[in-house]
């Protein structure tokens, strides 16, 4: 297996790490603090094609590979968590299945200005009561000649607030459980779209989330992403991808933990010597590193799987378990690392540990992850 990264792989991960350290890292904490959209970040993000990696070229996007895309959202989130999950949300939870799925016509409108930068989309799939049981959502789609009226909600609906866009997920026929799930594409400044303000939550500040209630909304018939009754294949499908994205965002946030870690130890003297030089902490900047490179092996894997075309369900689900979990032990003993000041808002190093903890979460939980593993061991 050649675990080298070809020439534009490397400059793709040259130029993010580079972003990164220019523009996302000195801006991340006061991005945090202040709950502020990350304006200027997400403005680079579009400048440099980076909303529509994998979209090619004729369709607006970079016309690069998953592997690019894996790099990428690393680099970016270990500048920024917010900003990679934005960045994600775009590429993988609605770009992805755009491209997929999409019409010739849905691809000129929903796509193109998507994968330039000059829009954002966003998925929308969880409910108040419906988050890992897709077939529990309440949202009803019911036909009137050739439209379909939309009632309902979504929450937690990331880049929510900010969209121009949403892959909505709604039952056209409850009675059919996940066979009577419909997606569509739904612009946001359609009448009866409405958004709430902001959530408040524990980290990925600046990744604005909301909820959207949908009251008599009309949508054309023709809006309809892939086929009626096929939306639970579409959310699925767009998943399996969007996974290889938070793995890399957990990946990006372990790093930065693990880097900011590893500077303090040289700089922080205990005992008359560096914190690096007493084997307590040598022996947890191991356990970090080991991890994070068995986290981002598991997951540039799953992308390679995606951009030969093989089923990679299982590895996506193994690389954001993996990874996920991964950045919680590595982001707490970073803090550890930094003893009392690690659990101050002067160091970067309580961020990490908020914003990481979601990764186990959206996406699908851990809990989820397992399922999907098990589901495919027990297949063979």
């Amino acid at each position: 297996m050649d675990f080298e990264l070809t020439e534009v792989q490397r400059d793709i991960q040259k130029m993010c790490r580079e972003l990164a350290k220019k523009e996302l890292q000195p801006n991340a904490r006061k991005w945090d603090e202040t709950h502020a959209w990350p304006e200027s970040g997400v403005k680079k993000l579009a400048e440099l094609s980076l909303l529509g990696v994998a979209v090619p070229e004729a369709l607006g996007g970079a016309g690069l590979d998953n592997v690019c895309y894996a790099l990428a959202i690393e680099e970016i989130s270990r500048g920024c968590a917010s900003t990679g999950v934005i960045m994600s949300v775009n590429n993988s939870l609605y770009c992805d299945p755009v491209m997929k799925f999409g019409t010739d016509e849905q691809k000129r409108e929903f796509l193109v200005p998507y994968a330039r930068g000059e829009k954002l989309g966003c998925f929308g799939l969880t409910e108040p009561e419906a988050g890992s049981d897709a077939a529990a959502q309440k949202t009803i789609a019911v036909k009137k000649g050739d439209e379909y009226v939309i009632n309902g909600s979504k929450n937690w609906i990331t880049v929510g607030p900010k969209a121009d866009s949403i892959v909505l997920f709604t039952m056209t026929d409850p009675a059919k459980g996940n066979k009577g799930i419909t997606a569509f594409l739904v612009p946001t400044s359609t009448k009866g779209f409405n958004r709430q303000p902001p959530d408040k939550k524990m980290g990925i500040s600046a990744a604005w989330s909301c909820t959207i209630y949908f009251e008599d909304m009309r949508v054309p018939a023709k809006n309809i992403l892939g086929k009626e009754g096929e939306g639970f294949k579409v959310a699925m499908s767009t998943l399996d991808g969007g996974r290889i994205g938070i793995a890399a965002q957990a990946i990006g946030i372990a790093r930065a933990a693990y880097e900011e870690a590893l500077a303090y130890s040289n700089e922080r003297k205990t005992f008359g010597k560096p914190l690096r030089d007493h084997q307590a902490i040598q022996f947890m900047l191991a356990d970090m590193a080991t991890e994070i490179d068995a986290a981002r092996l598991l997951t540039l894997r799953a992308a390679l799987m995606k951009d030969r075309g093989a089923r990679h369900s299982a590895e996506s689900s193994m690389a954001k378990l993996y990874a996920s979990e991964m950045a919680g032990r590595v982001t707490n003993k970073a803090l550890q690392v930094h003893g009392g000041m690690g659990y101050s808002k002067e160091m970067d190093a309580e961020r990490h540990v908020r914003d990481a903890r979601i990764t186990e979460i959206y996406e699908g939980t851990s809990e989820i992850q397992r399922i999907v593993i098990s589901a495919s061991l027990l297949k063979e």
